[in-house]
C-alpha cells in the first residue's frame, strides 16, 4: 500500500462484503444497492490504492494478491467492530467492562478492599482495577475512571456524589496504656507520646493532625513520631508506639487498638465519589456509585 493513501472506510466495508460474497451480484443484494453502483465504488477503491483487488471470471470473482492482503485487514477490522458493537449493546442492559478506581492507600487497602468482593459477586461482568495512592490522579486526563476523594473535586468539569463522613478518634494499644497509663483529660495528652501524620498532609487534610492542637491555644504539641500515611500510623499504634488520631474505618479494621478520651469527638472528613462528566451515563459507574453509597452509609463510618 502506497504511503499517503487516504482510505475510505465506507469503500472498505463494501469491499469486505464483495470479498465475502464472491460476486458483485450477491454483494449488491446483501448491501441493498445496485450492482453498477457497487462496481463503481470498488473501482474507485482500486484507483485510490493503485492496485487491482479482483480478477473477474465467468464463475464470479477471485481476489488478487493485493486483494487478499486488504481482505485480511478488513476481516480483522470487521470482527473488532462487531465485538465492540456487541459489547456496547450488552452494556445497555447490564453493567460490563473495566473500572479503574483510585483512592488513598489507607482507605483503599482496608475498608474498601474488603467490600469489592461483594460488588464483583453482584456484577460478574465488571472488573475493577484498584489504584492506591495518596496523590490525586487526574481524572480529566483519564489516569483513572473514578476516585473516592476526601475532598470536593478541584476541577469543575468533574462529577461528584457525596458519600459518608468519616470521623477520627484518639486511640492507643492496650500495651501502651498498660505501660504509660490512660489519659483521663485532654491536658493529659501533654505527657504522652503522640503520633501524627506530619506536615506532609495535603491542605484539605490539615485537620488530620488535630491531636497536636487539641486543647492548645498556643503552639501545638510536638509529635514523637510522624508518618505520612494513616495505615502506617495504625501499625505504629498497634505496636505500642503512642497515641494517635485515626479514622473510624481503620479502628474497626484493626481490632487491636482502643479509643481513649471517648468524650472527645474528632473532625469528620467528607468523602466524594468523583468521575469525569463523559462517564455520567455509564451503567458500570452508576452501579459502583450506588453500591458505595449504600455500603458507606450502612457502615456508619462517622461513629
Amino acid at each position: 500500500m502506497q504511503p499517503g493513501i487516504n482510505l475510505d472506510w465506507e469503500k472498505l466495508r463494501l469491499f469486505d462484503t464483495v470479498a465475502e460474497a464472491g460476486s458483485f451480484t450477491e454483494a449488491a443484494r446483501r448491501l441493498l444497492m445496485s450492482q453498477p453502483a457497487l462496481s463503481r465504488q470498488i473501482a474507485a477503491l482500486e484507483v485510490s490504492l493503485g492496485a487491482k483487488l479482483f480478477h473477474r471470471h465467468a464463475r464470479g470473482l477471485a481476489m488478487t494478491h493485493e486483494g487478499e492482503q486488504l481482505r485480511a485487514a478488513t476481516a480483522d477490522m470487521h470482527e473488532r467492530i462487531d465485538k465492540a458493537a456487541q459489547a456496547i449493546d450488552a452494556s445497555r442492559d447490564r453493567p460490563t467492562g473495566v473500572i479503574r478506581l483510585t483512592t488513598t492507600v489507607s482507605f483503599g487497602s482496608t475498608w474498601l478492599a474488603r467490600q469489592l468482593g461483594d460488588f464483583l459477586d453482584l456484577y460478574p461482568d465488571i472488573s475493577v482495577h484498584l489504584m492506591l495512592t495518596d496523590a490525586d490522579l487526574d481524572l480529566a486526563k483519564r489516569e483513572a475512571d473514578v476516585a473516592i476523594r476526601f475532598h470536593r473535586p478541584f476541577q469543575n468539569e468533574l462529577m461528584q456524589r457525596p458519600l459518608a463522613g468519616i470521623r477520627h478518634h484518639l486511640v492507643a494499644s492496650p500495651d501502651y496504656l498498660a505501660r504509660h497509663g490512660e489519659p483521663k483529660t485532654i491536658a493529659d495528652l501533654d505527657h504522652h507520646r503522640l503520633i501524627s501524620y506530619g506536615d506532609a498532609a495535603p491542605e484539605f487534610l490539615k485537620g488530620i493532625n488535630w491531636i497536636l492542637e487539641l486543647g492548645h491555644e498556643g503552639s501545638p504539641r510536638a509529635a514523637a513520631l510522624t508518618i505520612n500515611n494513616s495505615h502506617g500510623v495504625l501499625q505504629a499504634v498497634e505496636a505500642g508506639a503512642g497515641i494517635a488520631a485515626l479514622p473510624s474505618y481503620l479502628i474497626r479494621f484493626s481490632g487491636k487498638v482502643q479509643v481513649v478520651l471517648p468524650q472527645v469527638e474528632g473532625p469528620v472528613f467528607r468523602t466524594f465519589f468523583t468521575y469525569p462528566s463523559e462517564l455520567r451515563r455509564s451503567l458500570r459507574i452508576d452501579v459502583l456509585r450506588e453500591f458505595l453509597v449504600e455500603r458507606m452509609t450502612n457502615a456508619a463510618l462517622d461513629m
